[in-house]
């Protein structure tokens, strides 16, 4: 037992372990609930200070984000507007100068037209001059021709002799004309028609066609559907000096001399010789015939087919002229074909800018695409940090309920709770009670 003296009335009294201890602990639990009371207090204050302090962070950091999301976003929106604006500028200026340029071409081309309706004006002037003169000379032939009948009623013996001579005249003329017929016609028989023209060519070739070609064609394209292709005998070309092709001919030659006993027509070979200048991108087609020698039809000189379009027949000594013909025609519509050349490069060139246009419109709608893309993607990034952000806010939100449910539970803890199921501390807290009152 051991001997305790009371500060307050100088009371001596003994006590046994257990007592000390009960007093011992009754001290410490004092001391404790004083301690909880002030950690509890402490806590409250820095939870307090740091819910302020995480709010204040958490708005500064909020505001600081979204105030350079926004920045980021009038960065670019400002960029996409130049941008736009730009690329609007250069549209009207691309707009601009197609109108200036179709403007032009419409000029040139109305001027063209007109000096082409000059050209048609002034060769139906010489056309109706020319027809005047040709009256005038039948007038002219008229009146001879009236003269001469008065004089022939005066002069009837003496012209019946004149007349008797010219027509003997004329039938050596003629017979002149046909041995000089036959014994051509027999040359020609005699060698090989495509050599004849080949060489009769090549005489003037050096001469009268330095820029053109003489070729025999030796490719044959077959259309779709037929089993075997075709192709002609030769092909002329001719170009001018800056390289510009002026005239094509499809020539095909047939001598009787090598058709077999049943006997062929030019006629024959008509369709056959256009399907030939198509394929070859030809302009005229010219069948050289030996073909039908009786017939004077073709006898007589140039023959045009009026079944297929550009397409002649002639004799081989009517060769060279005819292409001389269709070549010095051409050379008088060289500069029209040069200028409507000219029109059609311009037309490209438009149809290259208004190509070229397009793309830049198609890149210009990728580009403005990728940019809403990444303007969306931005977007949602602020999005899902304003989440995170709201989701910190609520668990430190969580983290103030369970503070105040502790300080709750600690305000409402009281000395009756704590001895509730200690009787030995009750009786203890009783008896200091008891002490305290005495």
């Amino acid at each position: 037992m051991e001997e305790i003296k009371c500060p307050k009335c100088g009371t001596v009294f003994k006590v046994d372990e257990s007592g000390f201890a009960a007093i011992l602990k009754q001290i410490r639990d004092k001391e404790f609930e004083k301690e909880l009371k002030n950690r509890e207090e402490l806590l409250r204050t820095e939870a307090e200070q740091n819910e302020k302090i995480a709010r204040m962070e958490f708005d500064k950091d909020l505001q600081k984000k979204i105030t350079e999301k926004e920045n980021e976003i009038l960065l670019i929106k400002a960029e996409s507007d130049k941008k736009i604006t730009e690329l609007k500028a250069k549209i009207e200026g691309f707009e601009n100068e197609k109108k200036l340029a179709l403007s032009a071409k419409d000029f040139e081309i109305n001027n063209l037209k007109n000096e082409m309706q000059s050209e048609k004006n002034l060769a139906e002037a010489k056309k109706q001059n020319a027809l005047q003169a040709h009256e005038k000379q039948i007038s002219d032939l008229k009146n001879s021709l009236e003269l001469a009948k008065k004089e022939r009623e005066l002069s009837e013996n003496s012209l019946r002799e004149q007349y008797k001579t010219q027509l003997e005249m004329k039938d050596e003329e003629i017979a002149r004309i046909k041995d000089f017929k036959t014994k051509l016609s027999t040359k020609m028989v005699g060698e090989d028609l495509e050599q004849f023209c080949w060489n009769e060519f090549n005489k003037v070739r050096a001469a009268a066609y330095r820029n053109a070609t003489f070729e025999k064609d030796n490719e044959a394209v077959r259309d779709e559907g037929e089993a075997k292709g075709t192709k002609g005998d030769f092909i002329f070309r001719e170009s001018s000096d800056d390289g510009t092709e002026f005239i094509s001919i499809m020539f095909e030659m047939k001598n009787e001399s090598d058709m077999t006993a049943t006997k062929h027509k030019n006629e024959d070979f008509l369709d056959t010789l256009d399907k030939n200048r198509t394929k070859k991108n030809c302009e005229y087609a010219v069948l050289v015939s030996m073909l039908e020698q009786d017939n004077d039809f073709y006898n007589n000189g140039i023959v045009e087919s009026y079944r297929y379009p550009k397409m002649y027949i002639v004799r081989p000594q009517f060769f060279l002229p005819l292409i001389s013909l269709l070549r010095n025609a051409a050379l008088d519509s060289l500069n029209y074909r040069k200028q409507l050349s000219e029109v059609k490069n311009q037309n490209i060139d438009i149809s290259n800018f208004e190509d070229d246009l397009a793309k830049f419109k198609e890149s210009f709608g990728r580009n403005y695409r990728l940019a809403s893309e990444k303007f969306r993607t931005a977007i949602d990034e602020i999005d899902k940090t304003i989440a995170h952000l709201n989701k910190i806010k609520e668990s430190l939100i969580g983290s103030e309920n369970n503070l105040r449910i502790a300080n709750n539970k600690a305000e409402d803890l009281t000395v009756k709770k704590l001895t509730k199921n200690n009787p030995t501390m009750a009786e203890k807290f009783k008896n200091r009670e008891l002490q305290d009152d005495q």
